[in-house]
């Protein structure tokens, strides 16, 4: 899992199956204090995240696809899966 925040929209008007009618983020990696770390990535949203929220992102493939109960002909890495609320170090 991958702490992050999300920074941007994607707009596309042509997805590839599996893509279609699925909201693609901009997420920046950060670490629990919020200071950004590493290169910004691309997911899809599974709860309605917006700019400006930390959130949670699973980055394997499988996890990925149960979490939008895809089929596995349907390729996907990256999913938000969690807004957080508040992080206590």
């Amino acid at each position: 899992m991958i702490l992050g925040k999300i920074i941007g929209n994607v707009v596309s008007t042509i997805k590839a199956k599996g893509y279609e009618s699925k909201k693609i983020l901009i997420v920046q990696p950060i670490d629990p204090k919020g200071k950004p770390i590493g290169k910004s990535f691309l997911a899809i949203d599974s709860v309605q995240a917006g700019v400006g929220d930390t959130v949670i992102t699973v980055d394997e493939g499988n996890s990925a696809r149960s979490v939008l109960a895809e089929p596995e002909s349907v390729t996907l890495k990256t999913v938000i899966v969690g807004i957080v609320d508040q992080i206590a170090v």
